[in-house]
């Protein structure tokens, strides 16, 4: 409870807060993270999971890599939790500036959060390879293995960053930016260890560092408060007054 009440005290006092997240902010929404015991690496499959989200597998896999990708990755049913509410709550009353997210899901936006730099993409956008026409989710996910565009017939290629793809510029210069000028930045459900972005905190210059996650990060040290609960709990109990 000591904690809960350090936390909302630094988020009062915050003016300009940004949240950087990963895939534990979405795992009380049904979503599968990564590395933890039930994470989809802890899995066993035909292919190392890390093999088959690389752009090489792409390439030369791509049946198995939509059979993963669409059974695996995309979670279409998927409501936001407590966490994404509460931020897009506090985006509302002017306190959080922006959401800067590793995950693919688009629940933060779902929640009603305008801010949103996701630094590996989308599920929500797909597009055909040699026309450019954009598909949504629901077309990628029904198609009969590898999606087609119905315009040309050339191969969907979802708008998310694979290993070996380098993230987008604009959204890491925007990034960047909004965690620099911050006075609050919150880390919540990521364990911290996929880079580049989880360099992109080093350039916070802020009060108030804090640290949301299940597990201990190696940032703990530095940070003004760290809880080890899952992020939805814990943002659930804050109260948001304008």
């Amino acid at each position: 409870m000591e904690q809960i009440e350090q936390l909302q005290k630094i988020i009062d006092e915050g003016k300009s807060i940004v949240f950087f997240g990963g895939a534990g902010v979405s795992t009380e929404s049904g979503i599968p993270d990564f590395r933890s015991s039930n994470g989809l690496y802890m899995q066993e499959y035909r292919y190392p999971p890390e093999q088959v989200v690389s752009h090489s597998f792409f390439v030369n896999h791509t049946e198995a890599f939509y059979d993963f990708y669409k059974n695996k990755m995309m979670f279409l049913d998927a409501k936001p939790n407590a966490a994404h509410m509460k931020l897009a709550e506090l985006e509302k009353c002017g306190k959080l500036k922006a959401v800067v997210t590793q995950n693919i899901d688009g629940l933060h936006q779902a929640a009603g959060s305008r801010t949103v730099y996701e630094l590996h993409g989308s599920i929500h956008r797909n597009y055909c390879q040699k026309c450019g026409k954009f598909f949504d989710a629901a077309y990628v996910k029904n198609a009969d293995g590898v999606p087609k565009c119905d315009a040309c017939g050339g191969m969907i290629k979802p708008d998310v960053v694979l290993y070996e793809e380098a993230l987008d510029s604009d959204t890491i210069q925007k990034a960047v930016q909004a965690i620099s000028e911050a006075d609050t930045l919150i880390i919540g459900g990521t364990s911290l260890v996929v880079y580049p972005a989880a360099s992109f905190i080093d350039y916070f210059r802020g009060k108030n560092l804090v640290v949301i996650n299940k597990d201990a990060t190696a940032r703990e040290s530095e940070a003004s408060l760290a809880i080890h609960d899952a992020i939805g709990k814990v943002m659930e109990q804050i109260k948001v007054e304008c």
